[in-house]
């Protein structure tokens, strides 16, 4: 419905209830509700007159003004819906605040657009965008940005719809929450007997405010009342109520055409997602001219339609009412939960030892019980989502971060989700699969199960095709046949992909059977190909598949094969923790150490990586554990040094560049190969009497710099894939580094993902541009440091900055393997 210019979807999709069991609780959070309204409508009218009375001289800021831009009513709702979705464990002060801050900031922006007359305007351009790009996908040989910007010089008379908005400062928003909180922890109160009359009535707070550490800082914390989450537990309301952005758009979204304008119709959104209270990316690309390839990309990525495979939601709605699955990765209700033990700490008859156990055993028991809530939670929030959708054609609008990795906006239901999430979306588009679409579906099939991840294409496809009668019966029975699906790495997928390979297979001719499917082609370990090209490095390369091959290289099987030579060499020589290991090093234990290396993960990051592995393996001894991953990601790290000789080195240029520029006073910046400036927002604040100094955190800074440059180098060449394909006229979307189209048109893009100057020939020029320090801005007092002198000279002798041929790239560069 629309409420004052902002879309509010509500949606009463909860799958199973009993109307007999829960009105009872129901009827009591309604009374609650109905009470807290009037309260917290009082408080907030009593605590304007006071502000209004209030001679603000000193520095603090003056809130009235902005708590008189809605109605009393509406921040009174917006409020109450925090309240609602407030999690069991809490949440801290800092984003509650936020959140509620820029829900005002939001509502107020949509309905200052309703009073300007800009709404009449906007839709006028806005339906006969869609109009045309309905009729024409390539929308008469001019981009969508372009197409909107010609509709928008076309009706240039009228309120302007670019630059009539102003942002709200993050302070603002931040007191204005912090504000409305304060109001909702004095006043919301209930009673303590609501539900034990035995208990002595008093009216006690619904939230508290409380103090937990995150790594050495104090954090506030706003928790609900054990009595307010056991209602809205036992109630099991049927209605989740959602503000309309972050669902999926029920239109196509409104191409960027400016850093501050595109995606939502109504509501305000940023080009690029920035660190709370930073400012500098805003300024950066404000001043940025030549960012039309950028918004292109994310445009492409935006218009991509989609729609709910039904068949599938069904089945998984069916096991999230039936208890759940941990194994199919369907999260099971709280009543599965391991049961708290109780027991008296006074009891004489209890240990030390025993009392200090039976501690150990609650905090682990309340723990297990609010990890499986909010993972129950997250999936009611997806599968309801979906549900809500399932007849309807929808569309994901794109951001990014400050690197230039894309986004989509809404943040609970998208294709960056898990293998749930992924399995129950397909394209509103379909294409039929042509001569060669089949193969693919089954080659795509075999990715998905996680085997024969080192044989060939023809060898996937061979394998696919012995195995037909039981993709065949998990189509047809997916939950009483023989259920090899639930085996793959990514079941739901797979099955999905089962069903529609048997679509195509019975259909009269498989080549014109019509296909929404989306085909994956994902890259080999992209982090370790752009080392390895920098570094042009061919061992490395090799591995990763940047260089041609019969067979696909595994980088993570031969780092897992290297480990393996080291832990034998080690069990020989009598160490004990080798011998335990003997048996239990595979591709799964390595994967997402080797992975993450490349990002920056630390030796200590990667220990946990791999302990969090060992303690999946049931048969392996969990007193164990801790040094079992202290050896092995000493022998991980190893490995990789020994197989990317260039990547440490590159690593180690991009580390010391970023320490002598940051502790020179100057943040780490550059321009990708597209225009895009980057900055890092790392810096150490210190507040004086008037002022607040901010200098580079030069820890951070050198740390954040070899993977944040990486992941720009990632971005970039999945926006170029992405503008290569819409020229092509493919379906595309990625998954960072995972690139998705149709069965017909997966070996299209594979041409545009394996031609050697869309990536390699921009990379080379774009380092050469980059070592010159031409790339970062305001550098010139740190140039003529000797000392980056000399960090120059010491690049990596084998770079790619001299590359000047053309780099002939593996078909398995981009293979899920």
């Amino acid at each position: 419905m629309y409420c004052n210019g902002s879309l509010e979807r509500q949606h009463s999709h909860l799958f199973i209830h009993n109307p007999n069991c829960f009105s009872i609780f129901r009827e009591l959070l309604t009374e609650q509700r109905a009470r807290w309204q009037k309260i917290l409508l009082q408080a907030l009218r009593e605590s304007k007159m006071i502000l209004a009375k209030t001679n603000t001289k000193d520095y603090r800021l003056n809130l009235y003004p902005y708590l008189c831009l809605l109605e009393d009513r509406e921040y009174v709702d917006i409020m109450l819906q925090s309240v609602a979705n407030l999690p069991p464990s809490g949440e801290s002060l800092k984003i509650l605040a936020r959140d509620l801050g820029n829900r005002v900031y939001t509502k107020y922006s949509v309905r200052q657009k309703y009073r300007n007359q800009m709404v009449e305007k906007l839709t006028n351009i806005y339906n006969t965008y869609t109009e045309l790009l309905a009729n024409d996908t390539k929308l008469c040989d001019l981009l969508p940005r372009e197409q909107w910007c010609k509709l928008e010089m076309e009706q240039s008379s009228g309120p302007t719809l670019q630059g009539g908005e102003t942002s709200w400062p993050y302070i603002v928003t931040l007191e204005l929450g912090t504000y409305l909180v304060d109001i909702m922890v004095k006043n919301l109160k209930i009673n303590s007997d609501i539900l034990n009359p035995a208990y002595d009535r008093k009216l006690i707070p619904v939230l508290y405010h409380m103090y937990t550490f995150r790594s050495t800082r104090q954090v506030g914390f706003i928790k609900p009342h054990p009595i307010l989450t056991q209602m809205q537990q036992e109630a099991m309301e049927t209605k989740l109520t959602f503000d309309s952005y972050v669902m999926p758009m029920l239109c196509p979204p409104v191409p960027w055409i400016s850093v501050k304008f595109g995606t939502y119709l109504l509501t305000p959104t940023k080009m690029m997602r920035t660190v709370d209270g930073a400012t500098q990316h805003d300024i950066l690309l404000e001043k940025c001219q030549n960012l039309q390839a950028v918004m292109d990309s994310l445009n492409q990525l935006g218009n991509c339609a989609w729609r709910i495979n039904k068949p599938l939601l069904d089945i998984i709605i069916s096991i999230f009412n039936d208890r759940g699955s941990d194994k199919l990765d369907i999260p099971p209700p709280l009543s599965e939960a391991p049961k708290i033990p109780h027991f008296n700490p006074q009891d004489p008859t209890y240990t030390a030892t025993e009392k200090a156990h039976m501690k150990r055993e609650v905090i682990n028991a309340k723990k297990k019980c609010s990890e499986m809530h909010s993972l129950r939670m997250d999936a009611l929030y997806k599968l309801s989502i979906a549900n809500y959708m399932r007849d309807e054609i929808f569309w994901f609008p794109h951001n990014m971060d400050f690197r230039g990795r894309t986004y989509p906006c809404p943040p609970y239901f998208n294709h960056l989700g898990s293998d749930v999430t992924r399995a129950i979306l397909v394209f509103a588009e379909g294409k039929p699969l042509g001569p060669k679409g089949l193969d693919w579906l089954k080659i795509h099939l075999v990715n998905l199960t996680g085997l024969k991840k080192r044989s060939s294409l023809q060898g996937r496809l061979e394998y696919a095709n012995t195995i037909m009668e039981d993709i065949l019966d998990s189509a047809d029975s997916p939950l009483n046949g023989k259920k090899w699906w639930m085996n793959a790495d990514e079941p739901w997928q797979a099955l999905a992909c089962c069903m529609e390979i048997a679509n195509a297979i019975r259909s009269p001719d498989p080549t014109q059977c019509i296909s929404h499917f989306p085909v994956h082609q994902d890259g080999s370990c992209n982090g370790l190909q752009h080392y390895a090209a920098l570094g042009r490095d061919v061992i490395g390369a090799t591995s990763v598949n940047l260089v041609p091959c019969d067979m696909p290289q595994d980088v993570y099987s031969g780092v897992a094969q290297q480990v393996e030579e080291f832990r034998a060499r080690d069990a020989e020589s009598g160490l004990k923790i080798a011998q335990v290991l003997e048996g239990f090093i595979s591709r799964k234990v390595v994967k997402q150490t080797v992975m993450t290396v490349v990002y920056g993960v630390t030796r200590y990051g990667g220990r946990l990586q791999i302990e969090k592995r060992l303690k999946e393996i049931d048969e392996f001894p969990k007193e164990h554990v801790w040094d079992a991953s202290h050896y092995l990601v000493r022998l991980v790290f190893k490995g990789l040094k020994e197989m990317f000789t260039g990547t440490r080195e590159i690593q180690d240029w991009l580390t010391e560049s970023a320490r002598l520029i940051s502790k020179s006073g100057h943040t780490v910046e550059w321009v990708t190969p597209l225009g895009l400036p980057i900055i890092q927002p790392y810096h150490r604040t210190r507040t004086q009497v008037v002022s607040v100094s901010m200098r580079p955190d030069t820890v951070k800074q050198k740390n954040a710099f070899p993977p944040n440059f990486i992941h720009s180098l990632d971005s970039t060449h999945m926006m170029l894939t992405a503008l290569h394909c819409y020229s092509a006229g493919l379906t595309f979307v990625s998954v960072h580094d995972c690139f998705w189209t149709h069965a017909l048109t997966v070996d299209t893009m594979n041409k545009v993902l394996h031609y050697s100057s869309l990536f390699y020939c921009l990379l080379s020029r774009f380092f050469q541009h980059f070592l010159s320090l031409s790339s970062f801005h305001s550098l010139q007092p740190v140039l003529c440091s000797p000392n980056l002198r000399g960090t120059n000279e010491a690049i990596p002798s084998q770079s790619i900055y001299s590359l000047s041929y053309s780099l002939d790239v593996s078909v398995y560069a981009f293979l899920i393997i």
